[in-house]
């Protein structure tokens, strides 16, 4: 099929490269041509493992191109994927100018051929009505410039019926760091439309995918597709965040009662894991959840219910658990150093999660910044961040280029990110260069028999 993907933030790009990779001719459209410079020679602007393996090999088969020209991207696809960024505005709504701006431009562009156009930008519910007023406002303006230049006028009910389109939502689902992955094993595919034209050109999309063809088991049942009305599907992505931020609030809370009554949180969360009601993932308590997602939505569904009269008591709870548990590790480190004065904190770790260069609303950033409050020197090694341009843009912090250098004079480290290769570090070594061996787990990733056989003192989170 032949799609367009406009935007090629983290979701546009790992969508329309996934989509080329089984099969489709997808062009992806950005406003940045340096960017579009930069995956034109076969680059991906965003760290995430298997991305510019399979962009380079859908470019080379002819199924994925890149270009600025929205025109060129409308007139190509069957279906167009709006994915460009909602960020949070300081209010909490989500910032919808992108989405609009693109909404409108491909109803300037569209001819009259049928459209699917696909909301896979995470949007406020009731977005899909509102994506089509945009469009036939797009169409009106085309109209009014061709009569500017002697075509004939359109009102919107024949501008309607001049353009023939459908919306439909499509939420993602992806987590940074394992998107390729999740792309291809997703535990479903959420459809929201109305129109079973719409819904069948989706579906036929997605079948290489639906039937496991590309899955790491193929021998399992094919992926359930959930077919909804458009505002149901705008609910099940910002209720499912909202349900994973909440699960890591609540194991957050029960860990900072464990540490007070001398119970274990790994143990606790392994016991409750178990019940099939409960599930074993999102319970491992630590520093809280931050990144792009998880912030934005929560944010977006309290904003949302605030605007229907609705106060939403769980939901801010997470938040108010959330930013607090940003903060343990401090109290942690004032526990064990008292005065944090002058003392020399390391990090381990900045990015929100492993595996991803994103930055955005990460917990290190809070850590930073009330340890440099509190006047104490922060140091910090990440195996992404320390290789990249990020490292320039952070305030308040050394980053250093290796573990040891890190440890180098500290009075604490504090493992902020759960890299893997922070588990195989020569942690005797790393002890021997500190002023005082302390590892504050701010993940209870570590091993921590391992910890203090290297000579350092272990403290968890809520153990």
């Amino acid at each position: 099929m032949r799609v367009c993907v406009i935007g090629t933030g983290y979701v546009g790009l790992v969508t329309g490269a996934c989509l080329a990779h089984i099969g489709h001719h997808v062009i992806c459209v950005d406003n940045n041509e340096e960017k579009v410079k930069l995956m034109k020679a076969g680059h991906s602007p965003i760290y995430e493992p298997g991305l510019s393996e399979i962009m380079q090999s859908a470019s080379s088969a002819g199924k994925l191109e890149f270009t600025s020209d929205l025109a060129a991207g409308v007139a190509h696809g069957e279906i167009l994927f709006i994915a460009v960024g909602t960020p949070a505005l300081p209010n909490g709504e989500s910032d919808t100018r992108y989405v609009e701006a693109v909404a409108r431009g491909i109803g300037e562009h569209l001819d009259n051929s049928y459209k699917v156009i696909v909301n896979k930008s995470t949007v406020p519910i009731g977005s899909g009505d509102w994506v089509r007023m945009i469009v036939l406002d797009g169409v009106l303006e085309r109209q009014k410039s061709l009569v500017g230049a002697g075509g004939v006028a359109l009102d919107e009910k024949v501008a309607e019926i001049a353009a023939d389109f459908d919306v439909v939502s499509n939420p993602e689902f992806l987590r940074e760091g394992s998107a390729i992955y999740d792309t291809f094993n997703p535990d479903r595919i959420v459809l929201g439309s109305n129109s079973k034209r719409a819904i069948a050109m989706m579906q036929e999309l997605y079948t290489p995918i639906l039937e496991r063809q590309y899955a790491e088991d193929k021998s399992l049942s094919p992926i359930p597709v959930v077919v909804t009305d458009i505002n149901s599907a705008e609910m099940v992505k910002y209720a499912a965040n909202a349900f994973l931020a909440t699960k890591i609030s609540f194991i957050n809370e029960i860990a900072n009662i464990c540490d007070r009554v001398g119970a274990d949180v790994t143990q606790v969360g392994q016991g409750i894991g178990l019940d099939s009601r409960i599930g074993s993932k999102f319970l491992q308590a630590g520093i809280g959840w931050g990144g792009s997602c998880f912030p934005k939505d929560v944010s977006a569904l309290i904003h949302t219910a605030d605007d229907y009269g609705y106060e939403t008591h769980l939901l801010k709870a997470a938040v108010n658990v959330n930013q607090r548990q940003r903060l343990i590790v401090v109290e942690k480190l004032q526990q064990v150093l008292k005065i944090l004065k002058g003392k020399t904190v390391g990090l381990l770790g900045l990015t929100f999660k492993p595996d991803t260069d994103d930055m955005r609303d990460a917990p290190a950033l809070n850590i930073i910044e009330h340890l440099n409050r509190l006047g104490a020197k922060v140091k910090a090694y990440d195996p992404i961040a320390s290789q990249s341009g990020i490292r320039h843009g952070l305030g308040g912090v050394m980053v250093e280029t290796d573990p040891e250098r890190l440890a180098d004079g500290c009075d604490a480290l504090v493992l902020v990110t759960e890299w893997q290769q922070f588990r195989h570090l020569d942690y005797q070594k790393m002890a021997t260069l500190m002023t005082n061996p302390v590892m504050i787990d701010g993940r209870n990733f570590l091993d921590r028999k391992e910890l203090e056989s290297a000579g350092f003192r272990y403290v968890g989170i809520g153990r």
